[in-house]
């Protein structure tokens, strides 16, 4: 059960992600950082698939993927096409390994102790998911704001 809320939430959140990315008008702001905003769109959008492309699909999934964390937030100027293809393989990959995951393997600890107590794989995606939230939050605002 808890599987399929977390599907479902992924999914949804992920697609918001792309229709935030695609609504900018002007391209060049997803890019922009102004004041006190440190974070592009451009560059959450990057970090919200590495990151989840990581823990989901590499650590959970067994895929090839490799995070380059530091890229997530360095890269610049990326074409939103390649950003908005990055979620869709991102979209791709949740439903794939969560439609895998049997309810045992959310009931196991996940093997990487991110908060320093044992925490179960489906206690990890609930913070993933809050995590999305949080970003794509910022994405939003962020439109809005500067891509007036």
């Amino acid at each position: 059960m808890l599987k399929d809320i977390l599907k479902r939430l992924f999914l949804r959140d992920l697609s918001k992600l792309k229709t935030e990315i695609a609504a900018y008008q002007n391209e060049e702001v997803i890019w922009y950082t102004e004041k006190n905003i440190a974070n592009s769109a451009g560059n959450l959008c990057l970090h919200l698939a590495g990151n989840i492309n990581h823990f989901i699909g590499a650590e959970m999934g067994n895929t090839s993927y490799v995070r380059q964390r530091d890229l997530e937030f360095s890269l610049k100027n990326v074409p939103r096409a390649e950003l908005l293809e990055k979620v869709d393989a991102t979209i791709e990959i949740v439903g794939s390994v969560l439609d895998k995951m049997t309810d045992e393997e959310m009931a196991a600890e996940f093997p990487n102790p991110v908060f320093q107590v044992p925490t179960t794989a489906g206690q990890f995606m609930v913070h993933l998911a809050v995590h999305l939230d949080y970003h794509l939050g910022q994405v939003n605002y962020h439109r809005r704001l500067l891509d007036a």
